[in-house]
């Protein structure tokens, strides 16, 4: 059975006059390619946002479809919204969480609301002062999250095919830079390519190989 967020979280917030409550969640943290994404999400302080919304649900139990569809309602409904990332050059140097953290900071301060509150999915971010509720599994339990996580997939998925063009042969138009089987298979063939994070064990372990095959230098 699929979860369906709700406002169990929310609703306590604005009733007590905290009424810009932010969703966070990531989208593309176990990709073995391209950045990571961030979604942050302020719905309005109305209990009937819940039926406005009543698609939405975590991203990835949503078909790509679905998804589009949705973003483009919760776009327009949210009181304030934005999408931040962070570069697979990001990732490399400082490591997924933190990177993930990053993204997340960018998407809040792309706000044009400042929030009173922050519902993660999962993390905290040490960085900010506000207020803040980590969530497990919040894309599945707070509508704010899931909405987030909703645009950081869009948001990410979109930017990938893009990038299909500039690295044609690693189908990143169809996996998005995950790890499939398509993708192992075009990374054994063509080797990694800038867009890959060189930190990740598979990428890592192609590179070491590649090095292995190269002629000694004199």
């Amino acid at each position: 059975m699929i979860a369906v967020p709700d406002l169990q979280f929310e609703l306590p917030l604005w009733q007590s006059g905290q009424v810009f409550v932010a969703g966070l969640d990531e989208a593309g943290r176990g990709a073995w390619a391209g950045p990571v994404s961030a979604g942050a999400v302020i719905l309005p302080a109305d209990p009937e946002i819940r039926r406005r919304l009543s698609g939405v649900r975590d991203s990835k139990q949503m078909t790509p479809g679905q998804r589009e569809y949705w973003a483009v309602v919760v776009r327009g409904l949210a009181l304030s919204w934005q999408v931040g990332f962070s570069t697979q050059e990001e990732i490399d140097a400082m490591g997924i969480v933190p990177a993930t953290r990053l993204a997340m900071r960018r998407a809040l301060m792309g706000l044009s609301v400042i929030p009173q509150h922050l519902l993660i999915d999962a993390l905290l971010l040490r960085e900010e002062e506000l207020p803040q509720t980590a969530l497990i599994k919040g894309d599945s339990r707070s509508l704010s999250i899931a909405a987030a996580s909703v645009l950081a997939k869009v948001a990410r998925d979109m930017l990938m095919v893009e990038q299909e063009e500039s690295y044609p042969g690693y189908g990143f138009a169809r996996h998005k830079g995950y790890g499939t089987r398509m993708h192992r298979a075009a990374l054994e063939d063509l080797g990694p390519c800038p867009l890959h994070r060189c930190s990740f064990r598979p990428i890592r372990e192609q590179l070491n190989t590649l090095c292995k095959l190269l002629p000694n230098q004199p």
